[in-house]
Parts: structure tokens; C-alpha cells; sequence
């Protein structure tokens, strides 16, 4: 009904609802799609696309996956559409989320989700323990992602090494879009992580024990020992200890040292700045001439055969 030229009634948006046989990433023709496998989007057929346009599907189009056969679900968004008619291509994570098999079907949907205030992860492996600053690690890897649903176990690649995370919370819903969203990020204990017992790899590997004793890691010495007895005099007699030697010896003033003549009282260890002090006003007080070497008198031998 038309008054004034205007509609008098607002479109009503159909959703999309479609089912699809779903294959996983590594079956798409062409070049391998590692770009792909690292996010939340799934690769649909050019006939969703113009389904879609008729349709007037809000953007960002996010869509609702679910395996009828196990009721197991999930949410995503769609990077491209350049599959084979009647096929969509998913993550790997997400088919094992899903419990689908190459070439099960799977119904697709398009649904409207709320934007995310709030997130909580956990992850699989304690491993995950490692990274420096695992937000920003996981800020970056959930770019390629669209939107998250309570209950999956999203994969994130770092280092070339895939980490598993599982969604623990979302909030204001259990499925939620992190398109350009303030979105507060938790983590929570790893799976089996206790405590006392886990030791980050740069403390295991030697920075800890920079300020330790060296002897007190090592250890201790085992089987036969030379040299490890007591000894007994002669006559009989006590033997005097180490501390009543030392009280008993006479102390030897330490000469003062000569320029030339090795210092044979060196402690290894020890620095030593020798100073030379003379009495004022005498001969000596002028500059020392620079020592040379080998610079002393000869004498001559003289032998009688």
C-alpha cells in the first residue's frame, strides 16, 4: 500500500537458510588457503551470493552453522564466494567443533548477533604459558575472525606453532560479533596447569640460575674420594688445627713491592694500585724515567782450566 509516495510498510528481511555439503579447506581447488584455516570465515558457492543480495542481508553477514545429526552448532562469517555449487569449505577446527565429516551436509543460516563487551579463553596446553603477551598474540589472530560462539575450541597460530583456546564466555550472549567492538579479554588457568609446578622456558633456560652459586648446582660427588681421611703424628701427639697454626705463625710484614721482580704474593682475584710515596723535597720527587726492559749491566765470567 502506497500514500504520498512513500511505503507504508517496511520490507520484511527473509533470512537465509540453506543446506550445503561441507568439505574442509585443504579440499578447495587451487593453491593452498593457509589464510583460511587461520580464521572464523568459510569459503560459500557465487548462488549464496546473489541469494544473499535479494535477500537484503545486513552486513557483516554472519551465519549459523549446524550439524542436525550431532545438534552441535556454531557461528561464522564468510570470506569469500568462490566455491563449487552446492559445496562450502570450513576451517578445520571448525569441522571438528562440528563433529562433520568430508562431504556431510550442514545447514547454514543467517542470523544477527550482538557486539561483543567481553571474552574469556582457556587454553588446551600449558604451553600457551610461553608467549610473552598472549593478548596481543590473540588480538592479532582473531582478525581474521568475525564472531565468537560460547563453547568452541578456536585454533590460533604463533611461532608456527597452533595453539587451541576454548571459549569459556562471551558476553551480552553466547555468540557474539568482535567486528570493531572494545572487547575485554580474560584468561583463565591452562587445562592441568598447577602453579608450583610449571617453569616458564626463560627461567628453565639458565637466566634463574645467573644469581645463584654455581657449586650449588652441582651435584654431589659420589663413590671414592683420594685424600679424604684424617692423619695422625708420630710421636703421638695432637695435631694442631689449621686455626691454632694460623694464631701460632709469625706475621711477615709484606714488603713493598719493586717495579721489574714478580709480585710471587699475588692472590689470583686480587687488583692492586700501587702508589709511590716519597717524602717531599727529595731527589726522587723528579718524574721517574720510563722503564725499559733488559736495560741492567753485564758482568763477565772468568774461568781457569
Amino acid at each position: 500500500m502506497f500514500q504520498f509516495g512513500f511505503n507504508m510498510f517496511h520490507e520484511i528481511t527473509r533470512p537465509f537458510n540453506m543446506t550445503y555439503r561441507c568439505f574442509s579447506v585443504s579440499m578447495l581447488p587451487g593453491n593452498e588457503r593457509t589464510d583460511v584455516e587461520r580464521g572464523g570465515k568459510i569459503i560459500m558457492p557465487p548462488s549464496a551470493l546473489e541469494q544473499l543480495t535479494r535477500l537484503n542481508i545486513e552486513y557483516p553477514m554472519i551465519f549459523k552453522l549446524t550439524n542436525k545429526k550431532t545438534k552441535r552448532l556454531t557461528h561464522a562469517g564468510v570470506l569469500e564466494f568462490v566455491a563449487d555449487e552446492g559445496k562450502v569449505y570450513l576451517p578445520h577446527w571448525m569441522m571438528t567443533n562440528l563433529v562433520l565429516e568430508e562431504g556431510a551436509l550442514i545447514q547454514i543460516e543467517s542470523v544477527s548477533l550482538p557486539v561483543a563487551t567481553f571474552s574469556k579463553f582457556q587454553p588446551l596446553s600449558e604451553e600457551f604459558l610461553d608467549i610473552s603477551n598472549p593478548k596481543a598474540v590473540l588480538e592479532n589472530c582473531l582478525r581474521n575472525f568475525s564472531c565468537l560462539t560460547t563453547g568452541d575450541v578456536v585454533a590460533i597460530n604463533y611461532n608456527s606453532k597452533a595453539y587451541e583456546l576454548c571459549v569459556l564466555e562471551t558476553k551480552p550472549g553466547n555468540a557474539v560479533i568482535i567486528i570493531e567492538c572494545d572487547m575485554n579479554v580474560e584468561f583463565a588457568p591452562p587445562v592441568g596447569y598447577k602453579e608450583e609446578e610449571h617453569i616458564p622456558r626463560e627461567r628453565a633456560s639458565g637466566q634463574e640460575g645467573m644469581d645463584e652459586d654455581p657449586a650449588a648446582m652441582m651435584p654431589a660427588p659420589s663413590g671414592f674420594t683420594a685424600f679424604s681421611g684424617a692423619g695422625n703424628r708420630l710421636d703421638g701427639k695432637k695435631k694442631k688445627t689449621a686455626s691454632e697454626s694460623e694464631e701460632q705463625a709469625p706475621v711477615v710484614p709484606r714488603q713493598a713491592y719493586v717495579r721489574g721482580i714478580p709480585d710471587y704474593d699475588y692472590v689470583i682475584g686480587t687488583l692492586r694500585f700501587i702508589r709511590s710515596a716519597r717524602p717531599a723535597g727529595s731527589k726522587e720527587d723528579s718524574p721517574e724515567e720510563p722503564f725499559q726492559p733488559f736495560k741492567g749491566r753485564v758482568h763477565a765470567a772468568h774461568c781457569q782450566v
